[in-house]
């Protein structure tokens, strides 16, 4: 098994090339890798291989790719063409008449059907001059849809990171549980030879043997849980970061409590302005009035232009019987049957919706924030609360213990002391799980900038 250690304090090219070669060699069939892990690291490999975010770039691409379609079309064009035809030229007849013999019939002369071949070559220019608004719409719409492109990339790389913290942290709360769970069993396995001991001396019934072999099978259960909850939460972290899912992870850390002291006023105001996906549906509002020009053109003057050069000719290839031509080339849309006229109005109706999208879609970060601040927030309470329970628990148990040695307390005792201990320990865990998880998501729902 090769064994990687990634370092923060590598320069940030050196850790781009490590981060490389692990994620390389860890996808070979076959190789066994355990790798240390800091969150930081599990986030910066998260963002440079997960497939979401190079599907999001891919979208930047093709929108950069847009906006050099849309201004070609303000640009010149030249265009070479070349037609070969045949073509059947009708006969006709003609009268004759003799004029000495005015009493005969004309004489009926007939020219026979006959084949035609024409070749033509010409070269076309064409220059707008002025397309009442569409091509500048056009160019308008393809730049702000590369811009919602770029946030919508800037929305993937936030969620990336908050998938990659989520399972994280998710390795660090289930990593306790077994830990809980050991020491669980080992209590109980402790207590069970006591009782046995105590069985075997007359001191105590045969049940209390039985249900402490009880809880100690229920612990083993449960131990079994955890460890299996343990390989799932590493292999959903290896899949998020683009590592064998049966990779060994090495993690250094703890799940801790720090302190955030921003309000929760503070943190809604900094989402309305910073969320990409706030400034994502302000663009779609800003497209959609774009489209409207564009729609709009169709009841305006196009001018163009234009200039050719053309050449026909009865033998290939047609470059005899030389002409050519340059002028301005207008066009004024008088009738359409109400085509225009319906794609302002559905244009309209673009702009309706993605204005209420704009508004829904704030309402939605605001509630996103709020939820992640309040669910933090009680899970501080929780930290505090459990942390007192933990110490009580710890005192009952051992007090329970040393009755039930002295014969003075019950099995029930014991086992109950125990469990509340354990559920103390569980509650402690899940409360720092919680709040760490929930300030992360906190600090997503306010789009917080992943550097």
């Amino acid at each position: 098994m090769a064994k990687f250690r990634l370092s923060a304090s590598l320069p940030k090219t050196a850790t781009t090339l490590l981060i490389g070669g692990i994620l390389a060699a860890a996808a070979m069939p076959g190789f066994a890798a355990s790798v240390e892990l800091t969150l930081d690291d599990a986030i910066g490999m998260a963002l440079k291989s997960n497939p979401s975010i190079k599907i999001s770039a891919y979208d930047v691409e093709k929108a950069n790719w847009d906006i050099k379609v849309a201004k070609a079309g303000k640009s010149p064009s030249l265009t070479l063409n070349h037609d070969a035809s045949r073509y059947k030229t009708t006969g006709s007849a003609a009268y004759v008449y003799n004029y000495q013999h005015l009493t005969d019939a004309p004489i009926v002369l007939l020219k026979p059907d006959y084949l035609t071949t024409a070749y033509t070559n010409s070269i076309n220019l064409t220059y707008p001059l002025y397309s009442g608004g569409k091509l500048e719409g056009t160019i308008e719409k393809a730049q702000l849809s590369e811009k919602s492109s770029n946030y919508g990339l800037d929305k993937t790389k936030q969620q990336v990171k908050l998938d990659a913290t989520s399972g994280y942290y998710k390795i660090l709360q289930a990593r306790n549980t077994v830990k809980l769970r050991e020491e669980s069993l080992d209590q109980l396995t402790t207590h069970l030879k006591n009782v046995r001991a105590q069985f075997e001396a007359g001191t105590v019934a045969k049940s209390d043997v039985l249900r402490s072999e009880t809880e100690k099978a229920s612990a083993e259960q449960n131990l079994i849980i955890a460890k299996n909850n343990y390989e799932i939460a590493v292999a959903d972290l290896n899949n998020i970061i683009g590592l064998q899912q049966d990779t060994e992870l090495s993690i250094n850390d703890e799940l801790k409590y720090e302190n955030y002291d921003k309000a929760l006023a503070e943190c809604i105001t900094y989402a309305l302005a910073h969320r990409p996906d706030l400034a994502q549906a302000a663009t779609s509002v800003d497209i959609a009035n774009a489209s409207i020009k564009v729609a709009k053109s169709g009841n305006k003057l196009s001018v163009n232009a234009v200039a050719s050069e053309k050449w026909t000719d009865d033998d290939f290839p047609g470059m005899d019987n030389n002409t050519w031509s340059i002028g301005i080339s207008a066009s004024y849309n008088l009738f359409d049957a109400g085509s225009t006229k319906s794609e302002i109005k559905g244009a309209e109706s673009d702009l309706a919706k993605a204005k209420e999208q704009l508004r829904q879609a704030k309402d939605n970060a605001e509630f996103a924030v709020r939820e992640a601040y309040l669910n933090m927030k009680e899970a501080e309470k929780r930290i505090n609360t459990s942390k007192v329970a933990v110490a009580s628990g710890e005192e009952d148990f051992k007090i329970a213990q040393v009755r039930y040695s002295a014969g003075v307390g019950t099995n029930i005792d014991v086992i109950d002391a125990q469990v509340s201990l354990t559920s103390a320990k569980n509650d402690y865990v899940q409360a720092l799980y919680d709040y760490n998880l929930n300030r992360a998501k906190l600090e997503n729902a306010m789009g917080m900038p992943v550097q």
